[in-house]
């Protein structure tokens, strides 16, 4: 038997949320300056209480959207529907390990940020600098997120083309900056490879729509779906996330495991013990209510350094719209920061302590870091260092993260905890699919669709218009109409 397949073994990787200190029966408004004990906003069980209709509404409202493809809700079925998908990835993942040195992603956004956070929570930190044994016969791994002509060039001196697998992750088949670097690429596979070229490409794309889709087919390149009903931000369990970490040695059936896990913990019909309803609503009275309209994502393990990236992208794309579902202009959403313990206590905590009341912060902690190091002597002559001889970083790290939110709260600062009992594909799983559901739930709630992108698409459509792609002519003209800049304010 599997370990996650063992009741008592899931029960205790169970991640739990402290959500204490949002709520005003531990931030003390009154302890502040009477003139900014208004903006403390707390938020008491009585605005939850009031909340629950439209909570319990939301619920339903999503339950009857459960797995559907049609209302992009289809990734609620990923953690138990792809037997077949995880096998061919596993398969494919032994024969990248077996004739490649290195294995490049090539994508952006969602297509890219989930692979990275994942990579960088499951594996060693100094991954690409061990040795090939050391790394269990996985290849180094890179991740092309960005066109600056400069990263790319770098990374091609870094690679050798003979032996890299390249992997095109893009579901519309023509994202803009991954398809350049596609075409970057396969050029000089081609001219280096020749015939051989497209055994060095893996595309996860649409199984029918797009270009990407088309071009593997001409060129017998391996493809993977990205199912219908699954954006980019909510990819990575799916083929999108799945294969690199297949490739580079993780558990990735562990890590649907704990998906799954996280999926029935979000079922619970009682929503004051439902995880992903209770924090999307709480996150939602905050942003509503309580003014807060930042959120600081502050990770105290560096192994979680990278979901604070992945989820800025989940719960700014998802929840940062002008638009109700029915219209009406809105502006909603709450802009996500990313933080890190203890390193930005000397760079970002000064301003969450004595600044503006309009954030929360986000903890993301750890039980059982994977080492533990002792702190050793040498000092004993200065008293207020030597103190610290016999301990461990382990415990420096977790008391500076209780010291930390200590201060937040007394401050009058809403901060809340979530705790990994370790870092194992288990609890990562369910840590991706908690953030998920609790950004599906805000979305609900806030009366918008949270699956959709508008603002990035005006973006994509101005690129296109400038590099004068056909059928972009209106868009070009609108472009070449807009005002000129006063020369006066370019210094």
């Amino acid at each position: 038997m599997k370990r996650y397949e063992d009741p008592q073994w899931k029960a205790s990787m169970r991640i739990r949320m402290d959500l204490n200190n949002l709520m005003d029966s531990a931030i003390d408004a009154s302890a502040q300056d009477p003139k900014f004990a208004k903006k403390v906003g707390a938020i008491s069980m009585e605005d939850v209480q009031a909340l629950m209709p439209k909570a319990q509404k939301a619920k339903a409202s999503l339950g009857r959207k459960w797995g559907k493809a049609s209302k992009m809700m289809a990734w609620t079925k990923l953690p138990t529907g792809q037997a077949a998908v995880v096998a061919d990835i596993k398969k494919t993942a032994d024969r990248v390990k077996n004739g490649f040195d290195t294995f490049v992603v090539l994508g952006i956004g969602g297509s890219a940020l989930g692979p990275i956070a994942v990579q960088q929570a499951l594996n060693h930190l100094h991954y690409n600098e061990l040795s090939a044994g050391a790394r269990g016969g996985c290849p180094r791994f890179y991740v092309e997120d960005n066109v600056d002509p400069e990263r790319m060039a770098a990374l091609l001196d870094v690679v050798d083309l003979e032996r890299t697998c390249f992997n095109v992750i893009t579901k519309s088949g023509s994202t803009s900056e991954t398809m350049s670097q596609y075409m970057i690429v396969s050029s000089m596979l081609r001219e280096k490879l020749g015939a051989k070229w497209a055994k060095h490409i893996i595309a996860t794309t649409d199984k029918r729509n797009g270009n990407l889709i088309k071009i593997a087919k001409e060129n017998g390149i391996k493809t993977f779906v990205v199912p219908d009903g699954v954006g980019g931000r909510f990819s990575e369990l799916c083929p999108v996330g799945l294969l690199p970490a297949a490739v580079c040695g993780i558990d990735i059936e562990e890590m649907l495991a704990g998906a799954a896990y996280m999926d029935e913990l979000c079922r619970e019909d009682d929503l004051m013990k439902n995880p992903g309803y209770l924090s999307g609503l709480l996150m939602f009275i905050a942003m509503q209510q309580k003014g807060k309209n930042i959120q600081v994502m502050m990770p105290y393990a560096d192994s979680l350094k990278y979901m604070a990236d992945w989820y800025a992208q989940l719960w700014a794309e998802s929840l940062g719209k002008k638009f109700s579902t029915r219209g009406k202009v809105v502006h909603v959403g709450q802009t996500p920061v990313k933080s890190l313990g203890v390193t930005d206590q000397h760079s970002q905590v000064q301003l969450y302590t004595e600044g503006p009341f309009d954030k929360v912060i986000t903890f993301l902690g750890v039980d059982r870091y994977r080492s533990e190091v002792t702190i050793g002597g040498g000092c004993e002559a200065y008293p207020n260092v030597s103190f610290l001889t016999g301990h461990t970083l382990n415990e420096l790290i977790s008391m500076e993260q209780v010291a930390t939110e200590y201060a937040l709260t007394r401050a009058g600062k809403l901060n809340q905890t979530i705790t990994l009992p370790e870092v194992n594909p288990f609890t990562v799983g369910e840590l991706l699919y908690l953030f998920m559901v609790q950004t599906a739930v805000a979305g609900e709630l806030l009366g918008i669709d949270a699956f959709d992108q508008p603002g990035v698409e005006e973006g994509k459509n101005a690129t296109y218009a400038l590099f004068g792609r056909p059928g972009y002519e209106e868009k070009k003209a609108e472009l070449d109409a807009r005002p000129a800049k006063n020369p006066s304010l370019i210094l």
